[in-house]
């Protein structure tokens, strides 16, 4: 047998600047994720580079059917809207618009193709637009969550959605079609509470393994009163019976201190933007919350 032996250096490469595509800019206590380049990218295979830009990724009253005439180029569909799955790791704003597309690859329709070029030209304006992230002396996780009851023309199963903060930093999001249909608003909100919770509890014993334990609940803000109510209610009522293992989960973290499921109005719902198309002014002021700004004029040419 041969023994191996050796020395092994490790190298300082200094300050993180790039990261399986992402660019890193620091700018004071702040780091700012991007994927511009690769941005860019995706518009120049859609043959899109001279477009113009719209204010938003999908339009207040866009729900994608399965009717209509299909697309004539599918592979295309398939590789721009996996391309654009994987621009939302810096770019949580524009998850429902390419989760809606993407739930149409295996047979895309024209209308389909008219609502991914609608993304591409959101991008066209808004390219250099990264995800933020600053030094934040708070340790606790805050949680939004809502729920588009009944919004799929064709299934009418809901759409639920959530994006997690530790201290002032989005660290987790999701946009994702429920896999059953829920018989009430209440209902379709509470499965998203419970989505939360869960991903709550994965991030707290994560952070446990780090050594930063928690010590206050982790808070959930939802704008359905009745889910907020079924969370710390003790009864069971007969209506509620098809979400029972949802409301027991729920109730234990609450029960241990874990979580406190709050009220918060719509208008600051800030999960509402992954749920549903937005006017303008709230789409701006909900992508501002989520940390998604340009560069600092001192960076925008790095």
């Amino acid at each position: 047998m041969h023994s191996l032996s050796g020395e092994f250096a490790m190298k300082d490469l200094g300050a993180l600047s790039y990261f399986l595509g992402i660019s890193v800019v620091r700018a004071g206590d702040q780091l700012l994720l991007s994927q511009a380049s690769y941005a860019r990218d995706i518009i120049e295979c859609a043959s899109m580079s001279s477009c113009n830009p719209v204010a938003t990724p999908v339009d207040t009253n866009s729900k994608l059917g399965t009717s209509g005439p299909d697309f004539d180029d599918p592979t295309l569909f398939r590789s721009l809207a996996g391309a654009l799955q994987y621009l939302t790791f810096t770019r949580p704003n524009i998850l429902y618009a390419v989760q809606q597309v993407c739930m149409h690859m295996h047979a895309p329709k024209l209308d389909h193709w008219n609502a991914l070029k609608r993304i591409i030209r959101y991008l066209q304006g808004t390219s250099h637009y990264g995800l933020t992230l600053s030094k934040s002396s708070s340790l606790s996780l805050v949680a939004y969550t809502d729920a588009d009851w009944a919004g799929c023309p064709n299934t009418r199963r809901s759409t639920s959605g959530y994006c997690v903060y530790f201290g002032n930093n989005l660290v987790s999001w999701s946009s994702k079609r429920q896999s059953t249909i829920s018989r009430s608003s209440a209902e379709a909100e509470y499965r998203g509470v419970a989505n939360v919770v869960a991903e709550l509890c994965w991030l707290r014993n994560l952070l446990l393994e780090l050594h930063t334990p928690l010590s206050r609940a982790s808070l959930v803000y939802c704008d359905n009163i009745s889910a907020v109510y079924l969370s710390g209610n003790p009864v069971q009522h007969q209506r509620t019976k098809h979400i029972e293992l949802d409301i027991h989960f729920v109730r234990k973290q609450v029960l241990r201190g874990l979580v406190r499921v709050l009220h918060v109005p719509s208008r600051f719902q800030i999960a509402d933007i992954f749920t549903k198309g937005l006017p303008r002014v709230l789409f701006d002021d909900f992508r501002s919350s989520l940390s998604i700004r340009p560069p600092p004029a001192s960076t925008a040419g790095v």
